[in-house]
Parts: structure tokens; C-alpha cells; sequence
């Protein structure tokens, strides 16, 4: 590794540890002739995973802008932001697991639903309310009747 500050290629690894779930080695380096520290990030480069949207148009999944929303649903409700990262996080893996390059908006906003079902329900139907676009009250009385449904099979098991 060349030293950022006398560009010499003759540098020392002094510590080494995962960050990032693992997915990132931190090191921090010494330089062998200016001695200077200096912080290097290995990071896995995996192949971008595009969100095709419903109207065609193709994004590069965004950790950050899924969370975005992620956090405007679970606003004011006892959710810690470290719960939110873990169920972004989860999401992310599980759609690059699929091993397919391209997922529809829809996977990923049902992935979501998925992770906020077992989060709180406020937020679950929050998010639904925005997701599914609900036109009537009676497509949002619909959603919670299901979610009703669904909370009331997971207590029979």
C-alpha cells in the first residue's frame, strides 16, 4: 500500500479488524520510511442490484433511501434506529441472496412490509398506507383486517 503522504510503497499493517458486518476490513498502517499513520477500508465489491421500478425505469438499490422510508413509517414508535439498520440490513442480503441482478419494487416493498410486520404495526401500516397507495378507507380497513388476521394466527401457534 503506498503512504498518502511521501508516497512511498513500503507500509506496515499495525491492526486489522471487520467492520460493517464483515463485509469491510479496516487497517491501520504505518509507513516505513516517513513513519506516519495512516487508516485503509478494504470493502467487497459485489455487482450493483437495480430496482426496476413499476413504470419501467431501472435505480441502483439504495440501503439509505429503503431506510429513508423505512424511518418516516416507524416515526414516534418505540423502534430503536439500531432495529431499523437490522431489518435494512436484512432486507439487502436477502434480495442480493436471490442471486439475480435485477429486483422489482415491489419485492422490495414487500421485503419491507415483511421486516415492519414483526417491527410494530403502526409503522407495518404506515408504510402499507404509502406502499400499496390506499384509495379509500376501505382499502385501508382492508390492510388492517388482514394484518388483524395475521397477528391473530401467529398468537394460535
Amino acid at each position: 500500500m503506498r503512504c498518502p503522504f511521501c508516497g512511498n510503497e513500503d507500509t506496515k499493517v499495525l491492526d486489522s479488524r471487520q467492520v460493517e458486518e464483515g463485509t469491510t476490513v479496516r487497517r491501520r498502517r504505518e509507513c516505513d520510511r516517513c513513519l506516519r499513520r495512516f487508516t485503509t477500508f478494504e470493502k467487497f465489491e459485489d455487482s450493483p442490484l437495480v430496482v426496476v421500478k413499476k413504470d419501467g425505469r431501472r435505480d441502483v438499490f439504495s440501503r439509505s433511501k429503503m431506510m429513508a422510508g423505512m424511518l418516516r413509517a416507524c416515526e414516534k414508535r418505540p423502534i430503536s434506529l439500531e432495529q431499523i439498520e437490522e431489518a435494512a440490513y436484512s432486507i439487502e442480503k436477502d434480495l442480493r441472496n436471490t442471486h439475480e441482478r435485477e429486483v422489482t419494487s415491489s419485492e422490495v416493498g414487500e421485503a419491507v412490509l415483511k421486516q415492519l410486520f414483526s417491527l410494530d404495526e403502526v409503522a407495518y401500516i404506515r408504510f402499507a398506507s404509502v406502499y400499496r397507495q390506499f384509495k379509500d378507507i376501505q382499502r385501508f380497513m382492508e390492510e388492517l383486517n388482514e394484518l388483524i388476521e395475521k397477528r391473530g394466527a401467529l398468537e394460535k401457534q
